[in-house]
């Protein structure tokens, strides 16, 4: 019987992270203090985050170990499964071969928790009592909240208010971890207030809730420091576990892949795949075809400027070079809330503009079409964000149906859709819109 599943023993867990940054082809341009537009130092993150993350944020470092207490609980679902969607193979009657790294197995049901969990070790070793967050979809928002429970911190989400209301359930799976979480625009800050008050009816964003969360700890007397779920270096970094343990499991395979596809809203999902894979390619391995897919209605890698930018609303953040849409960008109410971002992580951008990967913008309804085809032939729903890398998976597969090369397609499914269900219904009653 032909293997479907591809298990590495907990012993292989990778027991460091891959920091791309000093393998780019060109040193990564700096970010920039938002008030003197000099590169940052460590002093000016340090308002925001603990010691340790700072200097993984700022390394030039190829490897950064992992802490022990950080292992400890990622042994919960690590190393995730490598699976061969073999049905879905046959579904298409095409001749590549389909794999895909599942990281909805973690207790929050995405790849989040690989960051949410050093993030939380870290500042708890810093001292740190509370952590102040966003969300979008509420995937990050869910890890986080698991993370500081694990370690007993306080947490504070600010929740984009489309997704607040689209997404109960998310919610609620916060606060059963024992997170507050507000709807943003909020009452709770000077940047929320001020967002209402210009628009009692705003939907937010993730800038928006960024600035939000900014302002809760800037202002919590030394009690809080921020989290971040994407875009940061530390943040690409901590989610390598999933490309490294990829490549152990495409050894089991015997296979290797031409392409390894991801969703990118603000990169670390696609990252944490495809930086290992190109970590071989830079170092004169094998190539691959990297392709990153971003939505339609919000499509920052296909149609935004590369500028230094800031990463919120209120222009609280330092100012990063990337591909954006413009901080001030309010994307439409789409539901893959996780992909509803105005910038993307300067590290893929770097990638972008050095030609080492693809973008490619789909709209929402394709996207869904293509995660009911995959639940029906795998079995797993697909989360909304997932859906965007199904899609081209399954457009690249029937690509080699046309061409007759049996190609190795590779993606990350970054999480399940049992709390987005009510995305599935509107678009079986026909009411989502590209």
């Amino acid at each position: 019987m032909p293997t479907t599943k591809f298990l590495l023993p907990e012993d292989r867990i990778p027991t460091t992270w891959y920091n791309v940054v000093a393998d780019l082809p060109k040193p990564l341009p700096p970010m920039l203090h938002p008030g003197t537009r000099e590169p940052i130092t460590e002093a000016d993150l340090e308002p925001l985050f603990p010691p340790e993350l700072i200097k993984q944020e700022l390394s030039t470092e190829t490897e950064i170990d992992i802490p022990g207490a950080v292992l400890d609980v990622y042994r919960q679902w690590r190393p995730a499964p490598l699976i061969r969607a073999r049905r879905l193979e046959k579904a298409l009657d095409t001749p590549a071969r389909i794999y895909f790294k599942y990281e909805g197995v973690s207790p929050a049901g995405s790849h989040k928790p690989n960051t949410a969990i050093p993030q939380a070790y870290y500042n708890k070793q810093a001292g740190v009592e509370k952590l102040t967050t966003e969300t979008g979809a509420g995937q990050w928002g869910s890890s986080l909240s698991l993370a500081c429970s694990y370690f007993g911190l306080e947490c504070e989400v600010y929740m984009v208010k489309v997704s607040y209301q689209q997404k109960p359930y998310r919610r609620g799976l916060m606060e059963t971890f024992g997170a507050s979480v507000a709807a943003s625009p909020s009452e709770l800050t000077e940047v929320g207030r001020a967002a209402l008050a210009a628009d009692p009816n705003a939907t937010g964003s993730l800038g928006l809730a960024i600035s939000e969360a900014i302002e809760a700890a800037l202002s919590s007397g030394g009690r809080a420091k921020y989290a971040l779920g994407s875009v940061l270096n530390h943040v690409l970094m901590h989610q390598t576990i999933i490309g490294q343990e990829a490549i152990l499991q495409m050894e089991l395979a015997e296979d290797y892949p031409d392409i390894v596809i991801g969703a990118a809203g603000g990169g670390s999902n696609f990252g944490g795949l495809a930086l290992p894979f190109l970590r071989e390619q830079l170092g004169g391995g094998r190539s691959v075809r990297a392709i990153a897919v971003e939505p339609s209605s919000c499509p920052t890698l296909t149609q935004g400027s590369y500028d230094y930018d800031f990463g919120d609303t209120a222009g609280l953040t330092p100012l990063s070079l990337m591909h954006t849409l413009g901080h001030d960008f309010v994307p439409p109410s789409i539901h893959a809330g996780g992909l509803r971002y105005h910038g993307m992580a300067p590290i893929i951008s770097a990638l972008k503009e050095s030609d080492l990967l693809e973008a490619r913008a789909v709209p929402q309804t394709a996207c869904f079409e293509a995660g009911v085809q995959f639940a029906r032939s795998e079995g797993i729903v697909p989360a909304p964000e997932s859906t965007h890398a199904v899609r081209v998976a399954i457009d690249e597969a029937l690509a080699c149906r046309e061409s007759g090369e049996a190609k190795s397609i590779l993606f990350t499914l970054s999480g399940h859709g049992h709390f987005d269900m009510q995305a599935y219904i509107d678009y079986f009653a026909g009411k989502l819109q590209d």
